[in-house]
């Protein structure tokens, strides 16, 4: 009964932006909620989904399950099997098979593009080994869920103190309890190995859950934490990134970026994701410039490499002897002058061929200060 009434009436929650239960995590917003605005299935989450074969309707196997992705607390998505009967829609509230009782998620997406997301997400499980929807959740499971939300920020903070008073060298992050509030899964960051055991002792002792201590990295803290980035946008690791990738110090060299740890640094201490943006244009622009390697003979004497400018398609070059006055060259110009000397000739100076000059004075950070952010 209860569950027809839910249906029928289509109960949900009316949250605001002073609501913390769908702003789990890291979410957009896109002004006030509003009566009748579809809340679940909204891009409210870094991890939504557009499903462009939504209007494609596709020869489905008799008797073989369909499988949806499922949303929890919006950086965690799963892939769960759903018989056909279930007719399940993105935005719907279902409960799922845990490892120990059930959980509570929003379905994201299902149809064809599920397939499509599995092999993005290299996803192998076999199908009979996917764990289930069970249903779709019910009035008492949502309430529950709502109440089990509810106690996570106070926990997180009452666990901080209890690892303050147990003299451990960890950082709390965040909590996501499970949706029959029986487990809780505890986010922390530390710099070396954590004996938990007696942490994880008092916790289920004084919260009576079961308790899963999950130990992440510095990206993945700003990722849950979030935060404004030195562009003045949230952090892209909290709006829209899904699946880090590697910064090493070769994306911020072959931009010509100053090797200035302040400025080449995120909240989190390693090198910013938007440093690999655009290496893909610069490495492909650079393949028509010549070998930076290559010293350049004057008859005033050697000219060597500084920096390159991509955009304008100039090389800058200083005299051996003169360091810090560097003159820009034109690439054509200086191929010019590199095939004169395969020939054995040498030009009279390189101010003859500079389109500018400029003033160089070193910053003074080295390239071991760069190394230590990267990956």
């Amino acid at each position: 009964m209860a569950e027809e009434q839910y249906k029928s009436k289509h109960i949900e929650p009316k949250p605001s932006l002073k609501d913390p239960v769908f702003n789990r995590g890291c979410c957009h917003f896109h002004g006030e909620f509003k009566e009748g605005q579809p809340v679940l299935n909204r891009s409210a989450c870094k991890l939504h989904e557009y499903n462009w074969m939504k209007d494609f309707e596709g020869v489905e196997a008799e008797g073989v399950p369909l499988i949806a992705e499922v949303r929890f607390k919006n950086d965690h998505k799963d892939f769960y099997t759903y018989p056909e009967e279930l007719d399940l829609h993105e935005g719907d509230l279902v409960a799922v098979e845990a490892a120990i009782g059930h959980d509570i998620g929003i379905v994201t997406l299902v149809g064809g593009l599920v397939e499509q997301q599995m092999k993005r997400k290299r996803f192998r499980t076999p199908l009979e080994e996917m764990k289930k929807v069970y249903r779709r959740a019910r009035a008492n499971d949502v309430e529950k869920w709502l109440s089990a939300i509810a106690l996570e920020d106070s926990t997180l903070y009452r666990t901080r103190t209890i690892a303050e008073n147990l003299g451990l060298e960890m950082k709390l992050n965040d909590i996501e309890y499970q949706g029959d509030k029986t487990k809780a899964i505890f986010y922390y960051t530390a710099d070396g190995r954590v004996d938990f055991r007696e942490l994880i002792k008092k916790l289920a002792e004084e919260f009576h859950i079961r308790v899963e201590m999950r130990q992440i990295g510095v990206r993945q803290e700003s990722a849950k934490l979030g935060g404004i980035g030195s562009c003045g946008r949230e952090l892209c690791c909290a709006s829209w990134i899904s699946s880090f990738q590697s910064v090493t110090t070769g994306a911020a060299r072959i931009q010509q970026l100053s090797p200035n740890p302040q400025k080449l640094a995120g909240q989190c201490g390693k090198l910013k994701c938007c440093l690999n943006y655009e290496y893909e244009a610069y490495a492909e622009a650079l393949k028509s410039f010549p070998d930076s390697n290559i010293v350049l003979k004057f008859v005033n004497g050697d000219a060597i490499h500084q920096k390159n400018d991509v955009f304008k398609g100039i090389m800058w070059y200083s005299y051996t002897t003169d360091k810090s006055n560097i003159m820009a060259i034109p690439v054509e110009k200086v191929r010019e002058i590199i095939e004169m000397n395969k020939q054995g000739k040498k030009p009279e100076k390189l101010e003859d061929y500079a389109v500018t000059k400029e003033q160089h004075t070193n910053e003074g950070y080295s390239e071991k200060d760069l190394n230590k952010m990267s990956d």
